[in-house]
C-alpha cells in the first residue's frame, strides 16, 4: 500500500518551505514538499522587508538563526509624494522602541530555510518534481506527479505563487487586476551610511522605494530598490544601458545617500492583484501568493504570507486529521480579513498614488497628513507595518 502522508506541500518557496518548518516542528506530522525548481536554483535577487511579527514566526521554526548575514533593521520610515517634502514619518520611539523590521535578501532567506528543514526527519523535501494533476477523496488528497507517481496526504497545501496550479485544479474564483506596472528590483551601492531608514516615494508612474542592507564586507553601503515603472516594454528602463539606468537613478535618489549606482543585476517583475475566493476546498487550502498575491507597495505580501503559514501550522498542530473539513474552516476565517484589509489597502494606495492627477495629489496629501498628527491613527499604521497584529499561531 502506497503510504500517506500528513501533509503535502505543492511548492518550494519562501512560503512553503517555512511551513514545513513550522508545521514540522510537530514530530508526529509527516510531511513531504514538493518544488517544482532544481535545488541548486537560488537566483532571486529580490529582499524582503520582515516585519517584526514575521521575524518571530522564522524564529519560532528556527529558521531565523541560520541567516547567513546579519540582517539589517529598519529604524525608521519617511514616506514621500512625488516632488513635496517629507509627508510621513515613522520613528522607532512610536513603536515603543521595536525595530520596525529587517531587510533580508531572499536567497540568503531560502538558504537558512533549506539549512533548516535538512534537520528534520519528519520532512521531506523533493526537487524537481512537477504536479501535472490531483485527486480527492474523503480521506486523502492525491498530487500525481507528471512522472506518474502519486503523493497522498491527509492535507494538500497549495504554496506554489500567484499562478497556482493548486488554485486552478480548486476551481475557486478569483479576484484579478493587472496594474500594468513593473518592478524593477536590484541592489545599489550608495557613498553614504542610509541611517537605517527605509523610504518610500511614491511617484507618479510608481513608488519608488529604498531598503536598507547591511554594508557589503568590503564597507560598500547598500540598499535594495524598488522601482516601479508602468508603460509598455519597449520604454522600459530595463532597456537602458548601465550608464543611463544609473543616471534615471542618482535623479530619483534622495541627495543625503551622496554618490549612488547599481551594483550585479537587475530583474524585473509585472505587478498584478490576485485574490482567491476561497482559499480550502475538501482536503486542500492555500497559503502566501497562491491564495493573494498583492502589490508590493507596502511591503506585505510576504509578510501577509507568513501570517497564513502561522496560522495553518497552529491549527494542524496535535490533531489526528490535518484535513479535517471545520480545521479548514477555522483557518479561512481566522485568515480572511487581515488578508481582505490588506488587499484593500494595497490596491488604494495603487490608485491613489500612482497618478499625478491635482484631486488625487491633494487627497493623498490631506490624509497623510492627517495621520501624521493624529497619534492614534498613526499607531494604527504602525502596528500594520511591524506585522505585529496578534494573529500569531493557531
Amino acid at each position: 500500500m502506497a503510504k500517506t502522508h500528513d501533509i503535502a506541500i505543492i511548492g518550494g518557496g519562501l512560503a512553503g518551505l517555512t511551513f514545513a518548518c513550522l508545521a514540522g516542528q510537530d514530530k508526529r506530522l509527516d510531511i513531504i514538499c514538493l518544488d517544482q525548481a532544481p535545488p541548486a536554483q537560488n537566483n532571486d535577487l529580490r529582499t524582503t522587508a520582515i516585519s517584526y511579527g514575521s521575524r518571530k514566526i522564522l524564529e519560532e521554526a528556527g529558521i531565523w538563526k541560520n541567516l547567513s548575514t546579519v540582517p539589517c533593521p529598519i529604524e525608521e520610515i519617511k514616506i514621500l509624494d512625488g516632488d513635496s517634502p517629507l509627508l510621513l514619518d515613522f520613528l522607532r520611539e512610536e513603536a515603543d522602541g521595536k525595530i520596525f523590521g529587517w531587510i533580508v535578501e531572499n536567497s540568503d532567506l531560502k538558504n537558512a530555510m533549506m539549512k533548516t528543514l535538512a534537520a528534520f526527519k519528519n520532512v521531506e523535501h523533493r526537487a524537481p518534481v512537477k504536479v501535472k494533476d490531483f485527486s480527492v477523496d474523503e480521506k486523502t488528497a492525491s498530487a500525481i506527479l507528471d512522472s506518474g507517481e502519486i503523493i497522498s496526504a491527509k492535507l494538500i497545501v497549495g504554496a506554489d505563487g500567484r499562478n497556482s496550479f493548486t488554485r486552478e485544479w480548486m476551481d475557486v474564483p478569483v479576484r484579478t487586476r493587472n496594474y500594468k506596472q513593473r518592478a524593477i528590483v536590484f541592489t545599489a551601492a550608495h557613498e553614504n551610511p542610509h541611517g537605517n531608514i527605509a523610504v518610500e516615494h511614491f511617484r507618479p508612474e510608481g513608488p519608488f522605494a529604498i531598503l536598507p542592507m547591511a554594508d557589503a564586507e568590503d564597507g560598500t553601503h547598500r540598499s535594495s530598490v524598488v522601482f516601479t515603472e508602468h508603460g509598455p516594454e519597449k520604454n522600459s528602463f530595463m532597456r537602458l544601458n548601465d550608464a543611463d539606468f544609473n543616471a534615471e537613478l542618482s535623479r530619483r535618489f534622495p541627495e543625503n545617500y551622496g554618490r549612488v549606482e547599481m551594483t550585479g543585476r537587475r530583474a524585473a517583475h509585472p505587478l498584478s492583484l490576485t485574490h482567491a475566493a476561497s482559499y480550502i476546498a475538501p482536503r486542500m487550502a492555500l497559503i502566501a501568493d497562491a491564495a493573494h498575491a498583492i502589490h508590493p507597495v507596502a511591503g506585505q505580501g510576504l509578510n501577509l504570507g507568513f501570517r497564513d503559514v502561522a496560522a495553518l501550522a497552529g491549527l494542524v498542530e496535535a490533531t489526528d486529521d490535518p484535513g479535517a473539513p471545520d480545521l479548514l474552516e477555522n483557518y479561512q476565517q481566522a485568515r480572511r480579513f487581515d488578508n481582505m484589509s490588506m488587499v484593500a489597502v494595497t490596491d488604494g494606495l495603487v490608485r491613489l498614488f500612482s497618478n499625478n492627477r491635482p484631486g488625487s495629489r491633494y487627497l493623498r496629501r490631506t490624509g497623510l497628513k492627517i495621520v501624521a498628527k493624529i497619534p492614534a491613527a498613526k499607531r494604527f499604521f504602525i502596528r500594520r507595518a511591524m506585522g505585529d497584529t496578534g494573529a500569531d499561531r493557531g
